[in-house]
């Protein structure tokens, strides 16, 4: 018996699902950041182990979305709906248990449902509690558990929980893919992950980050990236007096890719302004979304 099928994680922004996604996977796919919308599309990372392969799916935290770009990855949340075989609904322990419910409840899943309670490191024991009880309750929960990502607590528990609920079904990826989006990608989102660590306030999120040249030479591979931002004043604040915040932005950046891809990378950056990008389907587009 083989059992294959989509397990997709589905939260409030912050409730930690990147962070669950990467401990599963026991690899850094998903950026990670202290400030919510950090993810903007769907992604997908494939455990393959001996009898199953799980393919996860970490989903923009869900918001009322008040751009185009917000929409987009709002759709990206209603396609990781449709395909779901297992859902598993991330709470944040630290956020009021209400509203996260009320999400829930609005996703209408079908599929078998499991609740999990994140940042039980930093929880008091009655607090965790309360949750987990409040949590028992409901009609969307199958299953209840706590855990914290962060620390790589009660992650066996989890999927053992998941592969209860499982399908038969054969692999839909090559058993040794990680996941099904292109090395450029991530090296865009690492490029986005040292923004939002090194720049303050709404910065992050009025840029975009587009990888224009990728090419492998014999001793090094050569990146040249576009950093996109809305107004003048956001490019001199991403440049930095100088040019000093760029080149530590590039220097942090090109440490991340060169311990991803194994290989020695030359990264070249440069700033970009194209006003009102994200409301621009043309732009949205043109930038992956």
């Amino acid at each position: 018996m083989f059992q294959a099928g989509y397990v997709n994680i589905f939260g409030k922004p912050n409730a930690g699902k990147s962070t669950l996604m990467n401990a599963l996977l026991g690899e850094k796919l998903a950026i990670i950041s202290d400030k919510v919308q950090t993810t903007r599309h769907r992604i997908k990372g494939i455990i393959n182990e001996p009898g199953y392969q799980i393919i996860l799916s970490d989903t923009p935290g869900i918001i009322e979305p008040k751009y185009k770009l917000h929409e987009k990855m709002m759709m990206a949340v209603k396609g990781a709906l449709e395909d779901a075989d297992v859902g598993l609904l991330l709470v944040d322990g630290k956020a009021p248990i209400e509203e996260q419910h009320q999400i829930f409840v609005a996703l209408r899943l079908k599929v078998p449902c499991i609740v999990v309670i994140n940042k039980l490191d930093i929880l008091k024991p009655a607090e965790a509690q309360a949750m987990v009880e409040f949590f028992t309750q409901q009609p969307y929960a199958k299953q209840v558990l706590s855990i914290a990502a962060l620390k790589k607590n009660g992650l066996k528990e989890l999927l053992d929980a998941i592969l209860k609920y499982l399908p038969e079904g054969d692999p839909f990826y090559d058993t040794d893919d990680l996941t099904d989006l292109p090395t450029k990608f991530f090296v865009g989102e690492m490029i986005r992950e040292k923004i939002y660590h090194l720049y303050k306030d709404e910065i992050p999120y009025h840029t975009a980050v587009m990888v224009n040249e990728f090419k492998e030479k014999t001793t090094l591979i050569k990146i040249v990236a576009d950093i996109v931002v809305q107004r003048d004043t956001q490019k001199g604040i991403l440049l930095g007096e100088g040019g000093k915040m760029i080149r530590q932005l590039g220097t942090e950046a090109r440490k991340d890719i060169e311990q991803f891809l194994g290989q020695k990378v030359f990264l070249e950056l440069f700033v970009k302004v194209k006003p009102k990008w994200r409301d621009n389907d043309l732009m949205l587009r043109e930038y992956g979304y």
